[in-house]
Parts: structure tokens; sequence; C-alpha cells
């Protein structure tokens, strides 16, 4: 956590651009040279979805009808293995915007906030001339640590978006703008669904195919393509006002969907992003990259975008390089954690800890032997999985109690399994495999001050009911409020058989 910075009067930051205006004429760099160097500054303009699986995506290979995603890809670089650290809204976008990791920043559960005197990119990007906004979906807190212009809620504003560009212009003032849309969000109710007969689509092996299923899924690829939709529309307002040229485009699909093995869980399907950066003339068209990036990365690469210098106590670092073309190697390990304690429906205490290697995940589930829950397993579309297991369906057994139980430790070879369905942890010809990366997962924790279930318990201390309480009264507000809910729902820490059938 980096401590609060002081506010700088603008009279001292007059005083000193108009230092440097004269320092760079005696060296030799005119005035107009200068005023040329900023002007030639990027604008950035970042495009989030909201619960979509990158595999989704039409030029990652999905079903989803996504033209302007796809277009976007033809003329910049797609990242294969790009990755946040929380599969979940809140955390993802915490560590998105503070380049700090769940932990360090406090924002580790969902509905959280993070930690008083944390830095977001606004207080690196506004010191150097930009206008930092945020249009669409927040869901971060305080607002101290993420002072942006807030033009619009929910859904990217285009009117707001276009007045910003239009006085960006007309003031000759880089931006960047951050365009948070809520789809594909559930409630699934945008879009054009009739694209995508249920009967037709494809649902992934890992969701039990019901009637429910598949029409829920035909509603959430309608909204992936509305989504698409709302990026063509911030791309045309680029072109209007004559910015394409000099603005870095970053799009992103954030966490997975929210149907089972994707959002709430430290799978691939949760953890892994789309992501595709347009740079005319800093990133060659039509470009793909192996290289492993993380969301921590990215308000350090925006920073090394404006031209300044790295942000040394940050998680994250700039990728630069990759976008330039000079490596396609970034990072050896990407890290998530995923906490159940105060989520909708969510277990008392479900810790899981990931590492992912350029082959391998370990999944660490710490405290395996309760029943996983989340607001995915009270949905109606999971609920007619259940009904389908206790019909006898062998595969929706399988897969329900799958769900909600895991054992301790999960490897997947997410080469030769990218969907990570067979889980080699119990081959003992992967133990040296287990143990190399159990070790350096642990050295992560480690270094985020991450205690494993006793993080998890705390959890509540950084969300905004508990604020301000000391750790003995959350935890007995909390047994006071969810003992009887726990209870219900057999996410109350108690142990419990893994091998309890589908349908109790």
């Amino acid at each position: 956590m980096r401590p609060p910075t002081l506010a700088i009067p603008h009279t001292v930051v007059r005083t000193f651009a108009l230092s440097l205006v004269l320092l760079l004429s005696v060296s030799g760099v005119t005035k107009t040279e200068a005023a040329d160097a900023s002007a030639n500054r990027p604008n950035i303009v970042f495009i989030i979805a909201d619960d979509c699986t990158f595999r989704d995506i039409g030029c990652y290979g999905g079903q989803a009808h996504t033209p302007n995603i796809d277009q976007l890809a033809q003329s910049g670089m797609k990242f294969n293995r790009c990755f946040q650290a929380a599969p979940m809204c809140s955390p993802t976008r915490h560590n998105l915007y503070t380049g700090l990791y769940p932990v360090k920043s406090g924002a580790y559960p969902n509905h959280t906030f993070a930690a008083d005197g944390t830095q977001s990119i606004v207080h690196y990007l506004k010191p150097l001339g930009y206008r930092v906004a945020l249009s669409g979906k927040t869901h971060i807190g305080p607002q101290q640590v993420f002072p942006f212009e807030y033009i619009g809620k929910k859904n990217p504003d285009m009117k707001q978006i276009d007045k910003l560009f239009s006085e960006c212009r007309d003031s000759e003032t880089p931006f960047c703008l951050f365009a948070c849309s809520n789809e594909p969000h559930s409630p699934w109710n945008m879009g054009d669904a009739s694209q995508y007969p249920p009967a037709k689509i494809k649902l992934p092996p890992y969701i039990v195919d019901t009637p429910q299923v598949r029409e829920d899924f035909s509603d959430y690829l309608a909204e992936v393509t509305y989504f698409d939709d709302q990026v063509g529309q911030i791309l045309q307002l680029l072109d209007k006002h004559q910015f394409s040229d000099n603005t870095l485009v970053m799009v992103v699909s954030e966490q997975g969907n929210a149907f089972p093995f994707a959002k709430w869980t430290c799978y691939g399907n949760g953890l892994q992003s789309a992501m595709i950066v347009r740079w005319p003339g800093k990133v060659q068209p039509g470009t793909v990259t192996d290289a492993m990036v993380e969301y921590v990365d990215v308000t350090p690469t925006f920073i090394a975008a404006a031209g300044a210098a790295p942000q040394p106590d940050l998680d994250g670092k700039s990728f630069i390089p990759v976008l330039a073309g000079e490596t396609d190697q970034h990072k050896s390990f990407s890290y998530g954690i995923m906490t159940t304690r105060g989520i909708i429906n969510g277990s008392d205490a479900y810790a899981i800890r990931t590492v992912r290697g350029q082959q391998y995940r370990l999944i660490w589930n710490l405290n395996h032997e309760t029943k996983f829950t989340n607001a995915c397993t009270q949905a109606p579309y999971f609920q007619s999985m259940v009904e389908a297991a206790k019909a006898g369906d062998s595969n929706a057994k399988e897969l329900v109690n799958r769900y909600y139980y895991r054992p301790e430790l999960e490897l997947y070879d997410c080469n030769a399994d990218p969907l990570e369905m067979n889980n080699l942890a119990e081959n003992p010809e992967y133990a040296s495999v287990i143990k190399e990366l159990k070790s350096n997962l642990d050295q992560w924790m480690a270094s985020q001050g991450d205690e494993g279930i006793e993080t998890e318990y705390d959890a509540i201390l950084h969300q905004h009911a508990y604020k301000g309480m000391t750790r003995e009264q959350a935890r007995k507000a909390w047994e006071t409020k969810n003992s009887k809910k726990g209870k219900q729902q057999g996410g109350n820490g108690k142990k419990r058989k893994a091998n309890k059938s589908a349908g109790e």
C-alpha cells in the first residue's frame, strides 16, 4: 500500500512547468518542440466488459458475434494469456486501477474498498496533464482513492464520452478514459437473443445441458454482442474526433461469466481475460502474443505509455516491450485469490488461492471440507442442473458435486487441458510440479501479507457493512447475522464429506 501523496498547488505546478520549458530552451529544445512532445502523448481508452468469459468472444474462438472486437484484434495485438487476480467484479476493478494485488490493497472480498492512502491510476496520470475519467460501472471505493471524473453510471454514457472527447480536442488535453460496461452481467436482458436460438448454441462441456441453461446462455451471448456494440460506438467517437491515430485502446473481458466453473472460481474460465490492444505506430496490426500479463500490469503500462517513470512499489509492471514487439515474454507466473466470505449466498469461509505457470495451474482450496456456494448455486440455471442430477443424469450429478465439493489441491495442464477438467493432483508423476508451484504460491502469499484462512475470516473487515469495526466486533456481528443462514446453506465451516450427493 502506498502512502497518500500531498496535493500540489496549481501555482506550484505552473511554476514547475514554466521552469521546465525554460530548461528545455536552454538545452536546445524550443518551447514549440516541448509543446509538440506533450501533444504527442497518447490518449488512452480502456473498455471493460462485466462477467464475460473470454472464450465466448469471436476472435477467441467463441460463438458470440463480436465484429467490432474482432476487427480491433486485426488492427492491434491479441493477448492469449491475460489474467486478473480475483474472479469477482469489485476486487478485479480495484487491482486494475491500483496496480496492486487484492490482499495488499485490502480490496479482496466482493463489495469491497481499498485501504486509505492507496493510490490509483488517477494519482499517476493527472499530474501529467491527463483528464482521467470513468464512465459506467464503478464498484470501487473510497472516492479519495479513485478521484476519477465520473461521467455516466452503470454503462458507458456515449453522450458524455462524446463531450469529453470534444473538450479534450479543443483544449489539446490528453485523456485516459475507462469505459466500464455492465454487460454481460446478469440479468441477461439486453441485446437480441434471437441471434442465438437455444437449440443451436453450443454449451461448454463443464455445464450441464438443460433447457433452462440453454435459454439463459442464449440471453448471455446476446449481451456479449451488446457489449461489442458499445465497443464499436466508442471507436466511432474516436474516429469522429480524429483521435484514433494517437490513442492506445485496450479492451478486456473481466472475469468469466456467472455460469459454473467461471466467475467465483480460480479456474482459467474465472481468471483468464481477453485483452486486445490497438496503438497505431506502436503495435503491429494483426499480431498475437503468448506473453503472460495480469490486470495489475495495466496501470504501470499506462504510466509508461504516458512517459512517466515506473512506480517501484506496484505489484504490476509495464508490458510496453510486449506491445512494441520487442519480446514475447513478460511474466512467468500469474496469481489468483477467491474469498466467499461476505458474498451473496457465499460459503462462510472458502478460501481459494492459485498460481499458474507457463503450463500448469495449481489451485489450493484451503477450506475444502466445506461446501462451496455462491450466487451461482442459487440461480435457476444451476438449480436446473441439480434437478437433472436428482433425476438420474450421471453427468449432471458429477458436475454439480464437483462444483460443490473440491479436493484440497487441484493441478491442471493448461496446454493439454485448456478447460481444466482433468485434475492431475493425485497422480504421483506430478508431485514435483505441485511442490514447485506450491512453494511459489506460498512465497507470493507471504509477500502479500496473505495468511490464508485468517485472511479469509478477516474479509468482512474490508466490506462496508463492517468498516471501522475491530476484528472481534466484526466477527461477532458476522456470527450473529449469519448463524442460521450458514447452517441452512451448509457453508458454516463444519466438516462435510466430499462424496455428498448433488440432490441433498
